[in-house]
């Protein structure tokens, strides 16, 4: 497969391909891009790739060289054809036309055996916290994730606490993996082109967690501490023993009129552990 715009249109044409803006299609065309992405994501033949988007299938050709297999899932099924077509050379792929969001992931996983489990795509910027937030609590085995996203969002994947890109994401991904930037991306090597520039990023799982009694009671209290984001621990957290929350804030010289985005993720995993 070719990765100009121009064979890119051709194909997508012969095919009757439209891009719809409801899904968020913006395709690689960029070779160049493409050989990072593979490179830094360090895949073999004891790969899974678990690729979310497709789209015309430029990142999935390569995948589908490197690893030993690719599972991907488009929600577009008007895309049937081109993917066929452009990866007519592979056998060890898989693609399921349904909504990742709603798809049973485990189910066709267990269809499948490999070492390792990466996911590799270049995500559609309206979805990308909620497919990161399906990957992080349905505990799907996922050793790595290297995702292309919408820079603003990316920076908000390691954003610290005491930042306004702080948020629960940063907390969930903060517990589970050690996240890197790998490379900024301009807004060019799309089609179409979108209006924001795009940010590389790399989560690989840590080996050790830190000590948290009940995983459940943690994530339903990072969720509720920032339901709304400007508000007070105190205005967010009502449900909560608030009595008991604040001994625990005292400790780290807070108390309940502090925002959740202050505070470390140490902090809510004393809270959850207490409560």
């Amino acid at each position: 497969m070719k990765y100009s715009p121009k064979e890119m249109k051709e194909t997508l044409e012969k095919n009757n391909f439209h891009f719809k803006k409801k899904f968020g299609q913006n395709f690689i065309i960029d070779q160049n891009i493409i050989n990072a992405i593979i490179e830094k994501s360090e895949i073999d033949k004891d790969t899974l790739v678990l690729e979310i988007g497709p789209g015309a299938g430029s990142l999935t050709t390569k995948l589908a060289e490197k690893a030993g297999y690719v599972l991907c899932y488009e929600i577009d099924k008007s895309l049937e054809k081109v993917l066929k077509e452009n990866l007519k050379e592979h056998q060890n792929y898989k693609v399921v036309y349904e909504d990742f969001l709603k798809a049973d992931i485990k189910k066709e996983l267990s269809k499948l055996a490999f070492d390792k489990i990466y996911v590799v795509a270049n995500l559609p910027y309206y979805i990308t916290t909620p497919i990161l937030f399906k990957i992080i609590e349905e505990k799907l085995n996922i050793q790595k994730i290297v995702i292309m996203v919408q820079k603003e969002v990316g920076e908000r994947f390691k954003a610290k606490e005491g930042t306004k890109e702080y948020n629960s994401l940063s907390i969930y991904l903060n517990y589970y993996f050690y996240t890197k930037k790998l490379l900024d991306v301009n807004r060019n090597v799309f089609l179409p082109k979108p209006n924001v520039d795009s940010i590389i990023v790399e989560f690989t799982r840590k080996e050790t967690l830190k000590s948290v009694k009940n995983e459940k009671v943690f994530f339903k209290l990072i969720r509720d501490s920032f339901k709304q984001k400007r508000k007070t621990l105190r205005n967010n957290l009502k449900e909560y023993d608030l009595e008991k929350i604040e001994t625990i804030l005292k400790k780290y010289n807070y108390d309940l009129s502090v925002r959740a985005e202050e505070l470390k993720v140490d902090i809510f995993i004393d809270i959850a552990n207490n409560l």
